[in-house]
């Protein structure tokens, strides 16, 4: 169908090993699939023969284990990224408990510079934006297409849509043309450095707050959204792509995170968020006549990039550790639902 599901765990963290924590029976009878061992609750899960213990399989479209590279995921998403530039509208996002490694599959590792080209830690959006631009370069010179690309930037917290462009500084202002459209902010002409430049901007100003589940937890959706216009000189076709990729919150349960109070309110508003994102993926892929786009700020922004003849692929991110074997069942059959 039109909706792909990839299934990513991430290895221990060198922290984790320090601090002894177990690692989850989890393991990849093949490319496809993850088996993951579910300690039986009632008795103590070494002290039982491993036959007694319950194997769940999940499948997938692909799954990489934790010694799996940028480089390797990318190069299965790739494929993905290409059909916006031949005019589909695309939606690629990261869903996970927090902790899961989401955002260092969409960016990479907080450290890093995203505009440096060939750091081996860059994540999907980076290597998504270099690929879309060196092939609308090739296409230049090849087949006389001339491509532009438009840029918007929303987080979504609290249920409120935030725009990243409308403050950027003036003194820059120069460098694209800043345009409304649909209520939130395009920006025109864009090139490689002033995108590298807003994915800066936006790393810096989405809201974190700590939950017992993760210290930099993100406590917003991160939305980012390049429109590809290409027209062929000669013979006037034109191609209009989208390409959303999204870094969404973390997806534990309310007694898993320990919030209180605001910190509560957000976990709230984040699942209801997330629940209407899996409800609308249901409805799709039931090919349901309704479709609860309207429920959540987030699916309404994505609604021309979910369903029809759009393309959409989402990245399950894992954590492996035992204490996260709740968690980690509750995304696995999230993510196997779709």
């Amino acid at each position: 169908g039109n909706i792909r599901v990839f299934c990513r765990v991430r290895p221990m963290l060198p922290s984790e090993e320090r601090e002894g924590e177990r690692p989850s029976h989890i393991s990849f009878p093949d490319e496809k699939t993850v088996e993951l061992v579910k300690p039986d609750t009632e008795v103590s899960a070494p002290l039982l023969p491993f036959s007694k213990q319950m194997v769940m399989a999940f499948p997938f479209d692909r799954v990489f284990p934790g010694s799996a590279t940028q480089a390797e995921v990318y190069e299965e998403v790739a494929h993905v990224v290409q059909s916006a530039l031949d005019g589909y509208n695309v939606c690629i996002f990261a869903y996970g408990q927090t902790g899961s490694g989401k955002t260092f599959t969409m960016e990479g590792p907080p450290e890093l510079d995203l505009g440096s080209p060939n750091d081996s830690q860059l994540g999907l959006i980076p290597r998504a934006l270099q690929q879309v631009f060196m092939s609308a370069q090739k296409l230049q010179r090849t087949q006389h297409w001339e491509a532009s690309g438009s840029t918007c930037l929303a987080i979504i917290y609290n249920e409120n849509v935030r725009d990243l462009l409308s403050t950027h500084p003036r003194s820059n202002q120069a460098s694209c043309q800043i345009k409304h459209k649909d209520g939130s902010t395009m920006v025109t002409n864009a090139t490689r450095t002033t995108i590298h430049e807003l994915l800066r901007r936006a790393r810096k100003h989405r809201a974190v707050g700590s939950t017992q589940c993760n210290e930099h937890s993100s406590r917003s959706h991160s939305v980012f959204q390049l429109r590809i216009t290409g027209t062929n000189s000669r013979t006037g076709v034109g191609s209009r792509g989208l390409l959303n990729l999204v870094d969404l919150c973390g997806s534990e349960r309310l007694d898993e995170s320990k919030a209180e109070g605001a910190r509560l309110r957000e976990t709230q508003h984040i699942n209801r968020s997330l629940s209407n994102l899996g409800n609308v993926i249901l409805a799709l892929s039931q090919k349901a006549k309704h479709v609860p786009y309207r429920n959540s700020k987030l699916t309404f922004l994505l609604m021309d990039s979910l369903g029809g003849n759009s393309k959409t692929l989402m990245l399950l991110n894992v954590s492996p550790c035992e204490k996260n074997v709740g968690e980690t069942i509750n995304s696995l059959r999230f993510a196997t639902m779709v």
